[in-house]
């Protein structure tokens, strides 16, 4: 986050929806009082499930060819997840755009480690930690020495298969060409938009469980390719109109629930005029200090509680006070290190663990695959406070704050607000910088998320939901999130 040097020009017109926040939130609770509430753990029509996602123990052995391959656990998976992916398509491409599938024509697996492999004008040795497909030899490549085992023991087997998903993607858009509107101009961008999406129509027919291979739930298995996407995503400050530009987490997810929800078809719809509409890398702005992060302490709080307020002042209600006391109550819930505390109207946090996660990222020991020295950054910490902030928002207005709904109509407040303070010239006190939104992510990916949680501590069950939830209001606003979740 950035701070803009001051309060500046006090904002007279908030996102649609803040200034009716009130009357939006008193219909709601009315309805919740009735239990006529959308069921939370709805995951686009399909039911949540829990079980251990993965190869299905009856799995048929692919029949393909691939070249160095070896008998690791990790190139099981793979050629599982290409033979799958294979089918997927060749269901869908006949329905879609009638055309038959052909297979990819090569495959191949590599260790960096090992003797260096002729690949694509390169060798292995430069595709370390990479899967890539290679347009002019119609291959698809991965690397099982180091990416591979790092994806599988980080964030499960379906990492492996969200990879593979994804670079069979690119090959899906070489077959397509016109028909996906991809040719040699296309933007890198736009490329990498279509290729996660199409990963998740695909990931969409594993969760139906029409795959032979693979068995993923829609709880702690999407949570987990959600997580990996996070993992694979670019560097804070990149521009997404540079050559090779995947995206943020924030984009690379809202491909994939886009192909999850909607199906392969609405992903070749993807062009530059609608990512252009949408897209959130950017570099640093000029005024940004510290490469997005600030320190959280006495100062920056009190820099959101103005921007807080600034925020939510049309719903009307007393706002709630930022006090560094412990971050527990002394009567009710708490939730540290974060609580709302309804009888004084409070936020307790503790400072100190707030500015441990406020910490920058260390993006070194992620890819290194060790506990990272650093924390979430300053925007998942202020993103902890906001959360309980919008609870004494939602009290004032009378909603409820412990019913199914309230965790995704907290996340997607925050989300609201963070559309507020995106724009560096709006005059807001706190601006959004480039990779907090990623930060937010990062903190509702964690099993005991409090951005998405409600006044008792209790998180959403599913990831997908919760990011879902953040993305509504960041595009749509406050009064999405009443509609939505009650």
């Amino acid at each position: 986050m950035n701070n803009t040097g001051g309060r500046g020009a006090r904002r007279r017109a908030l996102i649609t929806g803040l200034t009716a926040v009130a009357a939006l939130l008193a219909t709601a609770c009315g309805e919740e009082t009735r239990g006529q509430l959308q069921t939370a753990g709805d995951i686009a029509g399909l039911p949540v499930t829990h079980f251990e996602s993965g190869l299905k123990p009856d799995a048929p052995k692919p029949e393909l060819r691939v070249r160095n391959a070896s008998d690791s656990q990790e190139d099981q998976l793979a050629i599982a997840a290409i033979a799958d992916v294979s089918d997927y398509w060749a269901q869908e491409m006949p329905v879609h755009w009638g055309e038959e599938f052909q297979p990819v024509a090569q495959l191949l697996s590599y260790d960096p480690n090992e003797a260096e492999i002729e690949v694509c004008g390169a060798t292995t040795a430069d595709a370390a930690m990479n899967a890539f497909y290679c347009p002019p030899e119609d291959l698809v490549a991965w690397d099982r020495g180091l990416l591979l085992p790092l994806l599988r023991e980080r964030f499960g087997p379906m990492a492996i298969v969200t990879v593979l998903g994804h670079e069979f993607g690119h090959a899906i858009q070489f077959r397509l060409g016109d028909k996906a509107g991809v040719d040699e101009s296309t933007s890198t961008i736009v490329k990498e938009q279509q290729a996660d999406c199409f990963t998740g129509s695909y990931f969409r027919w594993i969760a139906e469980d029409k795959s032979k291979y693979f068995t993923v739930s829609t709880s702690e298995g999407l949570n987990q390719v959600l997580a990996s996407m996070f993992f694979i995503r670019d560097e804070a400050g990149q521009s997404a109109s540079e050559q090779g530009a995947h995206g943020t987490a924030f984009d690379r997810t809202y491909a994939f629930q886009l192909g999850f929800e909607q199906g392969a078809k609405e992903c070749a719809g993807i062009n530059q005029e609608n990512v252009d509409a949408r897209i959130t890398e950017q570099p640093f702005h000029s005024g940004d200090d510290g490469s997005g992060d600030i320190t959280i302490d006495e100062r920056s709080v009190g820099l959101l509680q103005q921007s807080l307020d600034e925020a939510f002042a049309g719903a009307g209600v007393e706002p709630p006070q930022i006090v560094d006391d412990g971050g527990e109550c002394d009567s009710g819930n708490s939730t540290p290190p974060a609580s709302y505390c309804a009888d004084t109207n409070t936020v307790s946090i503790d400072m100190d663990e707030l500015a441990a996660i406020g910490q920058p990222v260390d993006r070194a020991a992620e890819f290194q695959g060790t506990e990272s020295a650093g924390g979430l950054g300053d925007f998942a910490a202020f993103s902890e406070i906001a959360s309980r902030y919008t609870q004494g928002i939602q009290k004032g207005v009378g909603a409820s704050l412990d019913s199914a709904n309230a965790g995704l109509r907290t996340s997607c407040l925050v989300g609201a607000w963070a559309g507020v303070i995106k724009d560096p010239g709006s005059g807001n006190t706190l601006v959004l910088s480039s990779g907090d939104l990623d930060e937010a992510i990062a903190e509702l990916l964690q099993p005991r998320s409090l951005l998405a949680a409600d006044v008792n501590g209790h998180p959403v069950a599913n990831g997908f939901a919760r990011v879902e939830s953040l993305r509504l209001g960041y595009f749509e606003g406050s009064s999405a999130c009443t509609q939505n979740y009650g």
